[in-house]
């Protein structure tokens, strides 16, 4: 287990208000469940000043941070070392203080990776298709293609210059075939047909527009494995249509809680207490 700073044990999450909503609950009931000597604490940091507050960490001897919007591009340029995944999404939401020196890392497509994973449906060597090309699909897609290569990794987008740096990236970073089309009905209704795997990471479905989907129903084939990053509702129209046609779904909410697994087992160098956190996160939501 790395050492953890004597001096304060405190590690903290920087960034917009809102992603301070569930992380300090969900940090600190993990923290005091094992007995550790630390607290997770919010900080609200204006933009610009993100390196002034690492450096503020490096004084304090914060043990680590999470990094949420709008500082995760900022803070990746900040620390001393960057994980090449992290490297690779081109930005961190983690950041770990080995005795003053910041290690920056990614957890988001870990945390997809790793729910996949527990739900049996590894990617690597599947076919994979990847609906969306913005945060969490750059996130995901970027994990997979370095972490579990994927047969194939199909990516459908609706911004054309999103969509080309996502594929041309993880085309140089990755281990596997990668290819990208504009998002239409046609281009939809090939890749489902041919995909072990579907991974959802645009907003359609979100609350309050809870109706809405990407997929029509009729494209589901029983087998298929879905995860649908969104986790407001957690049964998204989207997840319930899969489900309903014979495919395995993984709700939004593995992600979220699979991206916190990692971040607290970087910071302690013990497993996470997964019963723990999960129920924190149920009891919130």
């Amino acid at each position: 287990m790395p050492p953890i700073n004597a001096k304060t044990g405190v590690c903290a999450v920087i960034g917009h208000p809102i992603g301070h909503s569930m992380s300090p609950q969900l940090h600190n009931a993990a923290f005091d469940f094992l007995g550790l000597p630390m607290v997770y604490v919010a900080h609200d940091v204006n933009p610009g000043e993100v390196a002034r507050a690492l450096d503020g960490i490096r004084v304090l001897g914060y043990r680590g941070l999470s990094v949420t919007i709008p500082h995760k591009v900022e803070a990746m340029h900040a620390v001393d070392e960057v994980d090449e995944t992290a490297r690779g999404i081109g930005c961190i939401n983690t950041v770990v203080n080995e005795s003053g020196r910041l290690l920056g890392y990614n957890s988001d497509g870990r945390g997809a990776l790793n729910a996949l994973r527990e739900a049996g449906a590894d990617p690597a060597g599947r076919r994979v298709l990847l609906l969306g090309s913005g945060g969490a699909a750059r996130a995901i897609g970027i994990t997979l293609v370095r972490e579990a290569p994927p047969a194939e990794l199909t990516i459908l987008g609706v911004v054309p210059e999103e969509l080309a740096r996502l594929v041309q990236d993880a085309r140089d970073r990755g281990k596997s075939p990668v290819r990208g089309e504009p998002l239409s009905d046609a281009a939809l209704s090939g890749a489902m047909s041919d995909a072990d795997i579907v991974l959802h990471c645009t907003p359609l479905g979100m609350h309050p527009n809870e109706d809405n989907t990407i997929v029509p129903a009729s494209l589901w084939k029983p087998g298929t494995t879905v995860f649908d990053a969104v986790y407001n509702p957690r049964r998204t129209r989207l997840l319930k249509e899969a489900e309903a046609a014979g495919c395995r779904i993984v709700e939004g909410i593995e992600m979220f809680l699979g991206q916190a697994y990692v971040q607290f087992e970087l910071w302690t160098g013990q497993p996470a207490p997964r019963d723990v956190m999960r129920r924190v996160l149920e009891e919130r939501l």
